[in-house]
């Protein structure tokens, strides 16, 4: 079966220097797939090299079994790939409700897409500060916020990058919650963090990198039974 998205041994660098040497790995659709590794360690890089945003010197990005990598990043997001960043970069001077419906597409031509009532099914803390702009929310709220506008869109794929960075414990529980969820309803998912535990129990497979490079990967289960493993490359 042809993989949702395959990236094949892309290099890629920021001026003289390079970052990525040679990453590989795949999603199908459906799946819930992690990129761990500690920070400084490209995994940023490698989905600004799927998202057309940084441009690859060897090797590929197919997505729906097409050569993506020499795309501008509009078109790519157009296909159907929607990014919760690093950071969040919600609109601050939009409400909650404007910042979502800006965004609302169906890129996936799904027949039950997302729309601002599932979202606030999803997250209703959003729904009562509907109101609110982005700059009076937490930073919780702030991110429950980015994967609503995110799914706003209904991608194909969505990538999570930092997904629990910086949250109270609370609210990390509710974005993990999010993510089971979003796993039962089949939505392809792309996920950047650090709480391997958590990634485990929800995740389908794992790729792990070091210094630019794929280090281990593999399914939930392998990964379970070796601690070791994370310990090494993503632990601190």
């Amino acid at each position: 079966m042809t993989a949702l998205l395959q990236v094949e041994h892309i290099e890629t660098a920021y001026g003289a220097s390079q970052v990525l040497f040679g990453i590989e790995f795949s999603i199908q659709a459906g799946e819930m797939a992690t990129l761990l590794g500690r920070n400084g360690m490209g995994k940023t890089t490698t989905v600004r090299s799927i998202l057309g945003l940084t441009p690859i010197r060897k090797g590929s990005v197919r997505f729906q079994d097409r050569t993506i990598h020499t795309w501008t990043a509009d078109r790519i997001a157009r296909l159907g790939i929607a990014v919760v960043p690093e950071g969040r970069q919600i609109f601050p001077n939009l409400s909650v409700q404007e910042n979502l419906v800006a965004f609302a597409s169906n890129r996936s031509h799904s027949s039950e897409p997302w729309t601002l009532e599932r979202v606030y099914a999803l997250f209703p803390r959003l729904q009562e500060r509907a109101g609110n702009m982005g700059n009076q929310l937490s930073g919780g709220e702030q991110q429950m916020l980015a994967i609503g506008r995110a799914l706003m869109t209904n991608p194909h794929l969505l990538i999570l990058d930092e997904a629990t960075e910086g949250l109270a414990p609370l609210i990390r529980e509710e974005i993990w919650a999010c993510l089971g969820r979003l796993r039962q309803l089949g939505q392809t998912t792309l996920v950047i963090d650090k709480y391997v535990q958590r990634l485990v129990e929800l995740a389908d497979q794992h790729t792990i990198i070091e210094r630019g490079q794929v280090v281990w990967s593999g399914r939930s289960e392998a990964l379970r039974q070796n601690p070791e493993i994370w310990q090494r490359y993503v632990g601190v």
